[in-house]
């Protein structure tokens, strides 16, 4: 039994589900321990979070407050190794800084990740209440679309979205936006389903709610929690997405630093430079590997019948 006095114990009042853990993590537990807990709960996720935040600092002020030249060609320091004065990872075969190319490059990355991801999840959300609560062939429609979507693999959907619509990066944005939706649709109806068939729906809907008016103010509310869940966990594999269209030309172009382009760069120096095409792929295996650690813990926090 939990002990309702200003010693109650930590672990406890966070173990309590709805409604009654809530009153107790406000009135009960100060925020600090609150963050000590899930730091000790989940130190895999916390260490990703940080690993996320320094990465989103860098892409976001590091160019500026270190005053890197990402496109600064040096002839005569081509392919200068890791640790070589005045460049801490080396060089690539125009002496282009690999450091201040892999911190230009987490901007591309961060936007090829979030901004699709964020875009897909408000027109899924969008689609499935009109599925869910407007008709049923309305439904029928929007699922079996969905359905089409779904028949056709996820990379190839996007090079042939980017393709038609020319490389750059707003276009490849758009390109892996149009894989997420079929997806994020379909998560979002199939949480719409349960949540229409609960009582506080049906209440709402004896007291004359309208079908808007349901969905704004008491399905949404219950969504978003699994849907933010489900869209954390697209973010990791949308940098491998992203990186893969750089990679075959369709996504971010010359001289922009992007890390996907930087690979394709350096894959015909493997043998005497490899750290010019190991350094970004690095990169793209910890902050994809950083998004779905983070997400595991999310879905684990925000579902209490997968926590262990």
């Amino acid at each position: 039994m939990v002990n309702t006095g200003q010693g109650g114990n930590v672990a406890d009042a966070i173990s309590l589900s709805g409604e009654r853990r809530g009153q107790f993590l406000r009135r009960l537990v100060p925020p600090w321990a609150q963050i000590a807990h899930i730091v000790k709960t989940y130190p895999a996720a916390s260490f990703s979070s940080v690993l996320i935040v320094v990465v989103g600092l860098l892409s976001g002020i590091g160019p500026e407050v270190l005053s890197m030249e990402p496109n600064k060609i040096d002839i005569y320091s081509q392919y200068a190794s890791p640790g070589a004065p005045g460049h801490i990872l080396g060089t690539d075969i125009q002496g282009r800084d690999i450091l201040a190319r892999l911190i230009w490059g987490s901007r591309s990355a961060l936007a090829v990740a979030i901004l699709p991801v964020s875009i897909a999840a408000a027109i899924g959300l969008l689609l499935a209440s009109i599925a869910g609560f407007f008709g049923r062939y309305l439904e029928i429609a929007i699922l079996r679309s969905t359905d089409i979507l779904f028949g056709l693999p996820p990379f190839m959907l996007a090079v042939a979205v980017a393709a038609s619509l020319g490389p750059g990066l707003g276009n490849m944005v758009i390109a892996i936006t149009a894989i997420l939706i079929a997806p994020m649709t379909r998560v979002a109806h199939q949480i719409i389903v349960n949540i229409r068939e609960q009582p506080f729906v049906e209440a709402a809907r004896a007291s004359g709610a309208r079908n808007h008016q349901i969905v704004w103010h008491h399905v949404l509310p219950n969504m978003l929690p699994p849907v933010m869940a489900y869209g954390v966990s697209l973010v990791g594999l949308q940098i491998v997405f992203g990186a893969g269209l750089s990679f075959i030309g369709l996504g971010v172009q010359p001289p922009h630093a992007d890390w996907g382009k930087m690979i394709a760069e350096g894959q015909d120096a493997l043998q005497d430079a490899p750290w010019v095409a190991a350094f970004p792929g690095l990169c793209i295996f910890l902050v994809a590997a950083a998004f779905n650690i983070v997400a595991d813990s999310v879905r684990d926090v925000l579902d209490p019948y997968t926590r262990t």
